[in-house]
């Protein structure tokens, strides 16, 4: 997100996450002084590339941020020290939630905990030895679609990788995703890949420009992909 009105356009749709890119060299880059007032139960949350962790934190502090996604080669020592700066602060460890990306009934967030989402780039295969070292320092993984740029590319990867996925960490299916990606969805809400999937993080298939959301194609993503699950929920 970038633009005030949009931002408050797309916060009256009630998704669960927004997201707000601190990185200078996107063309999303969020670079004003406010985030304006959206509802509670959406998470606000900072994406960094990269960054110089006291950056991060005075970014958090600043927009009250409750999420971070790291989306460069920040290590899980990078990871631990951003985990137990909050975690120290709030003096309580709080447990990820272990659900899918197709319920709909999800909690509000919790006011005391901040979320890190650990991103990993995939083409047409990936090895999964790679999160080991980040399964007790990120509340979430994010799959996003290896390409030039750091998110935002526009196209997907080979979601058939995702069925050899190893753990229980629950994850954010990315890359790419929009209204012509529906009758993969479906398919991919049957395959055994979908057990951890939280979240569908979608983007640049809903802009009108970099940062400007349609608000129109959102509605009816979000509407479509509702009725699947209610369908799936059925049989």
């Amino acid at each position: 997100m970038k633009y005030q009105d949009n931002i408050e356009q797309v916060a009256a749709l009630q998704p669960d996450y927004l997201g707000f890119i601190f990185y200078d060299k996107s063309a999303r880059h969020f670079d004003s002084k406010n985030i304006p007032d959206i509802p509670k139960s959406i998470n606000k949350t900072g994406v960094f590339v990269n960054e110089d962790i006291d950056v991060v934190i005075d970014k958090i502090t600043a927009h009250n941020l409750h999420a971070v996604q790291l989306h460069g080669e920040e290590s899980p020592e990078y990871c631990l020290k951003l985990k137990r700066h909050y975690e120290e602060r709030n003096d309580a460890v709080i447990p990820s939630k272990e659900t899918d990306c197709f319920d709909f009934e999800k909690k509000s967030r919790n006011d005391e905990k901040l979320e890190i989402i650990k991103v990993f780039s995939i083409k047409d295969e990936f090895n999964f030895e790679v999160l080991k070292p980040y399964e007790n320092v990120c509340d979430y993984f994010l799959f996003d679609t290896k390409g030039k740029l750091h998110g935002g590319n526009g196209y997907t990867f080979d979601w058939n990788v995702l069925n050899n996925y190893p753990s229980t960490k629950p994850f954010f299916l990315s890359g790419g995703i929009g209204l012509e990606e529906v009758d993969k969805i479906k398919e991919f809400m049957q395959s055994s890949a979908s057990k951890y999937c939280y979240a569908l993080d979608v983007n640049s298939k809903f802009e009108k420009e970099p940062g400007l959301k349609n608000i129109d194609l959102l509605r009816k993503f979000k509407d479509t992909v509702i009725t699947m699950n209610e369908e799936r929920m059925k049989k």
